[in-house]
């Protein structure tokens, strides 16, 4: 299994809404490196969400449910989207404060790429991500 991080403000489409929704088409991505991770991203990878801007914290996972196809939002062609599933809300959400000085997750592209909306993230990073997932 591979694991991923996404990006949004939370203003603009906040996981509230997304565990709402239950299922929703990841579109509107137009940096080529994100654009490649949404094409290597696989049916039953788990993604982490992350409310950026103002609150700056992983919120809840997800799960990849469709692999890429063209994002009908994009007025060139090649641009892709993915669909993903709600999944749970991380309790207490993982600040960015914390990830920075974490000694596994400062290395994260979070840190490093600030600017990427969509990221991989390796599986000692998610172990502890996941560690926060409520349960039940």
């Amino acid at each position: 299994m591979t694991y991923w991080l996404v990006k949004q403000e939370p203003e603009a489409y906040s996981f509230a809404q997304f565990e709402k929704d239950g299922v929703t088409a990841w579109t509107g991505v137009r940096n080529y490196q994100a654009r490649i991770n949404l094409n290597a991203m696989k049916v039953g990878d788990t993604v982490f969400y992350y409310h950026s801007v103002k609150e700056k914290q992983v919120v809840g996972t997800a799960e990849v449910v469709r692999e890429a196809y063209p994002d009908t939002t994009a007025e060139e062609e090649g641009w892709v989207c993915v669909d993903l599933k709600a999944g749970r809300r991380l309790d207490p959400p993982y600040t960015l404060a914390e990830v920075k000085v974490h000694k596994v997750l400062k290395e994260l592209a979070l840190v490093k790429q600030s600017r990427l909306s969509v990221m991989p993230v390796p599986a000692a990073a998610a172990k502890l991500f996941l560690a926060r997932v409520v349960k039940g």
